[in-house]
């Protein structure tokens, strides 16, 4: 069964260049509670601090937070690529994280290279890998696109060939940050519909965003981040609520209704 677990997970990044007393003295007499040090007296900046949550097949999960609130680090985390200094993450399922629009791909080849290397990469039969071709490219509909270099590419057909090939084979467990908004709303709204139909075959979406509308759209659960901790987690309109501004929270009220 597919589940992800995070218990007590807090991150530390060490301050290297901050040795000197007088810089130690200064960072750690700040107000706020992101600095500390570590075991060998070193100053570190406290990303996250005592995250912990739970998701079972069919969780949607969006982060909100200011920026330097711990989302993007929280991703990280989940995915691999951070260390937790304290804590556990345990989970169950294949896993895809969407965090850099360009990760795994080799932007001097073009875009019908760059998935037909990533079909190699998943080692996948002949048959699959035409497979895995064709929705790609019926997915993204770059068109002649494909055929030039990645490195030609704007910033939304990025998005599109990347989104595309990280869900052509939907996994159990997608992490994404908010580049994904950097496409058109057409395809915004493939990806909606794409992100629904692998959730609803009983996997687990995790999106950070600052876009009220996207999560309260995409997500079933809001998890609110501010300075590396939860401050408040909930159906998305309970969070919002405490989230935005009035102003706002009626403007996304009047716009779900």
């Amino acid at each position: 069964m597919t589940y992800l677990e995070a218990s007590g997970i807090s991150i530390d990044f060490p301050l290297y260049h901050a040795e000197s007393r007088s810089l130690k003295k200064a960072l750690l007499g700040k107000v706020s509670s992101r600095f500390s040090v570590d075991q060998k007296s070193r100053p570190v900046v406290q990303a996250l601090r005592d995250i912990s949550f739970s998701l079972k097949s069919g969780d949607r999960l969006g982060l909100i937070g200011s920026n330097g609130s711990g989302k993007t680090t929280l991703l990280r985390a989940l995915s691999g690529i951070y260390q937790p200094t304290a804590g556990t993450l345990s989970m169950e399922g294949k896993l895809i994280s969407l965090l850099d629009p360009g990760q795994g791909m080799n932007k001097e080849l073009t875009g019908r290279e760059n998935i037909r290397l990533r079909s190699y990469y998943l080692g996948l039969s002949k048959a699959k890998s035409q497979a895995f071709e064709a929705d790609v490219i019926d997915f993204t509909d770059l068109k002649e696109f494909l055929d030039i270099p990645v490195r030609n590419y704007s910033s939304g057909m990025v998005v599109r060939l990347a989104f595309g090939m990280a869900t052509a084979f939907p996994p159990e467990i997608l992490l994404m940050d908010e580049w994904i908004l950097a496409g058109d709303a057409a395809f915004m709204a493939k990806a909606k519909k794409r992100v629904e139909g692998m959730v609803q075959h009983a996997d687990i979406l995790v999106l950070a965003s600052h876009s009220p509308s996207i999560l309260a759209e995409w997500t079933n659960r809001l998890i609110w981040l501010d300075g590396g901790r939860i401050v408040a987690d909930g159906a998305p309109m309970e969070v919002f609520k405490s989230y935005l501004p009035r102003h706002d929270f009626e403007e996304l009220l009047r716009a779900r209704s």
